[in-house]
């Protein structure tokens, strides 16, 4: 190969190694400085106030899907319900979309109050010393036996002393407390009950017959001595959901209640319940109650 062949001339450089200088000297910025670039990915970022973060309350939920929850119908349906103005919140006509309530607030489709939350149907066999409340504070209460038993904000239907035990059924399900509360109606439930003395025939009688106390008529299904037992030792069936007018009646006619006992509601048993322990009904034993 010629020494000139490849070169412009001696001492001179080829001008493409000028142009790749050149190049060089553009993306270092010139004289060895570094310029800026203009890409998207560099451009300054401009200083500003963040746009504010919404936040959800957790404790809130549109009101389409509280009544879709209900099981009435699909959220799309439920817009239709709302904006025709069937669907109340606290006893407001709601018509706007996308409209949040509370879990607490009292939504009512068509009239009927619903709930968001899965039925949940709780047996308990209370044991003594646990006060049927719902409220805090009160020391050791129901709601600490059945804490464990479902999500859903259920309550006891009517109540038992403190000192007594038995049978208590908790729902968050309003038809069936309306079921219990029905004063024509109702659900019987059947206590053993112990005397601090034996029973009179005529007094038991006189119970069976129904009696007015301060004018009020207090009626009972059924009462009879328990068999193999003494005197003492009764089987009262009665409708009514709390046990003050069980107290009521012997405090009338001068007897002592020592012990009181729920052992059946309607067709509910104790049966594989031990003492302080809960079971969630069977659908059989569901739909028999509402039945009654």
């Amino acid at each position: 190969m010629n020494r000139s062949q490849g070169t412009s001339g001696k001492g001179k450089p080829s001008g493409r190694g000028n142009q790749g200088e050149a190049k060089k000297g553009v993306a270092r910025g010139g004289e060895g400085g570094k310029s800026k670039s203009f890409s998207r990915g560099n451009a300054p970022i401009k200083k500003g106030n963040p746009a504010p973060k919404r936040t959800s309350n957790p404790d809130e939920i549109r009101l389409n899907k509280y009544i879709a929850n209900s099981g009435i119908c699909s959220r799309r349906e439920a817009d239709d319900h709302i904006a025709i103005g069937l669907v109340t919140v606290n006893g407001k006509v709601i018509t706007e979309m996308g409209y949040k309530v509370k879990v607490a607030d009292e939504v009512r489709y068509d009239g009927a109050r619903i709930n968001p939350e899965k039925k949940a149907y709780v047996l308990l066999n209370k044991p003594k010393g646990f006060a049927t409340t719902t409220s805090e504070g009160k020391g050791r209460t129901v709601m600490d036996l059945v804490a464990n038993s479902t999500s859903s904000r259920i309550k006891p239907i009517g109540r038992l002393g403190r000192n007594s035990k038995g049978l208590l059924l908790f729902t968050n399900d309003d038809a069936i407390v309306a079921k219990f509360t029905n004063s024509k109606h109702g659900v019987p439930r059947l206590f053993h009950i112990e005397l601090d003395k034996n029973l009179k025939l005529e007094d038991l009688k006189k119970i069976q017959a129904g009696f007015k106390i301060e004018g009020k008529l207090i009626e009972v299904e059924e009462i009879s001595y328990i068999d193999n037992a003494s005197k003492k030792e009764i089987g009262l069936k009665i409708k009514n959901t709390g046990n003050t007018i069980i107290r009521s009646i012997f405090d009338y006619i001068k007897y002592e209640i020592v012990s009181l006992d729920c052992v059946a509601i309607g067709h509910l048993t104790k049966k594989d319940i031990p003492r302080g322990s809960w079971k969630h009904l069977t659908e059989q034993e569901l739909n028999t109650l509402k039945m009654l």
